[in-house]
């Protein structure tokens, strides 16, 4: 027991204890080992690089050095490794496209359509033949022809294809007038830019194929939209009248046409008629005559019983009495109605 009044003694703290683990085996270093490791990763790499796979739609076109060397179809194929052999897929059998003046959200071409809407604007505004401002959006569909001109000939084949199209189209719009382009000259703007769209592309040999150049909304400008409606209306409302009355016309007219055929038809053959009649009876009168000059006595008898045979049926009912007869009662019976003859 402790007399002074300091603290009581306090048991001495135990200091912790660490785990102790079983010391792992010493494995046996060899230089030989830094050396094997980076030729495996240099194996592996060149393995995983040799390999390359060309999708059903694409074409392989393969590059040594930077140089063209060959194509290669759809499948599984082999390159040589660390970059020495470089592939380029082209989607040949693909329907690309370009918008022109707007975009369609979700492309999965790069260059199908400007991305800022001022660029979008600046394309879709033209001049026409007559100086009149128009608005106009188009499609170019194309395909990938030859993949090896469309790699090497043109740098960005695709930028340098809008560019062309959209010269070309300026160049169509600016031959007509504002009319012609709002309404009925949009199928010959198609045809004549679509043929020389593919005379230039020919010419720059970019190995593509346009397959066709489409007008979405042709309208003038937001200003005056309002009053070209107006006059867009009227101009229908003209050809349909036009319309109506040639509809009237192809009807009526090859009626009274007909008619009057039909009339000048029905005059011939009567004058056809009245002429052999005329004929016949000129001959049986010149018949009669020649008969006549052989026995005027006896033709004159045959004429005078002929025309009494043709005469006397259309009196009716005629008493004939003879004129040295007295009476006339003995010879007519009132009994009996007179048989006709």
């Amino acid at each position: 027991m402790n007399d002074s009044f300091g603290p009581p003694d306090l048991p001495p703290q135990r200091q912790p204890q660490m785990p102790q683990f079983p010391e792992l085996p010493k494995l046996p270093f060899s230089p030989k080992l830094l050396l094997f490791v980076p030729l495996v990763l240099v194996l592996l790499i060149g393995v995983w690089s040799s390999f390359y796979t060309v999708e059903a739609e694409e074409v392989g076109v393969v590059t040594r050095f930077g140089k063209f060397q060959s194509t290669h179809d759809p499948g599984l194929r082999f390159k040589l490794p660390f970059g020495i052999d470089r592939v380029q897929k082209v989607a040949v059998e693909r329907q690309q496209k370009q918008e022109f003046g707007f975009g369609t959200q979700g492309a999965s071409n790069p260059s199908q359509f400007r991305k800022s809407a001022p660029e979008q604007q600046a394309e879709k505004q033209m001049v026409t033949g007559d100086l009149n401002a128009a608005l106009i959006e188009w499609v170019v569909q194309y395909r990938i022809q030859n993949p090896t001109e469309y790699l090497f000939n043109v740098r960005n084949p695709d930028e340098t294809l809008r560019d062309a199209s959209e010269s070309i189209m300026r160049e169509a719009v600016g031959d007509r007038t504002v009319d012609e382009v709002l309404t009925v000259g949009r199928q010959a703007i198609e045809a004549e830019v679509l043929l020389k769209l593919q005379e230039l592309v020919n010419r720059y040999e970019m190995g593509l194929r346009i397959n066709q150049v489409q007008l979405k909304n042709v309208d003038p400008p937001r200003d005056v939209q309002s009053s070209f409606n107006e006059v867009n209306n009227a101009q229908q409302q003209r050809e349909e009248l036009i319309n109506k009355a040639n509809g009237e016309y192809n009807r009526e007219v090859p009626k009274a046409r007909g008619e009057a055929d039909r009339s000048i038809s029905d005059a011939e053959g009567y004058a056809i008629q009245r002429v052999n009649e005329a004929e016949g009876d000129a001959a049986r009168f010149n018949a009669l005559y020649a008969e006549f000059t052989k026995a005027p006595t006896i033709t004159r008898q045959r004429l005078y019983l002929e025309t009494m045979a043709k005469v006397v049926p259309a009196l009716g009912n005629k008493i004939i009495l003879d004129e040295d007869a007295k009476q006339l009662l003995p010879l007519l019976n009132l009994d009996r109605t007179p048989t006709p003859r």
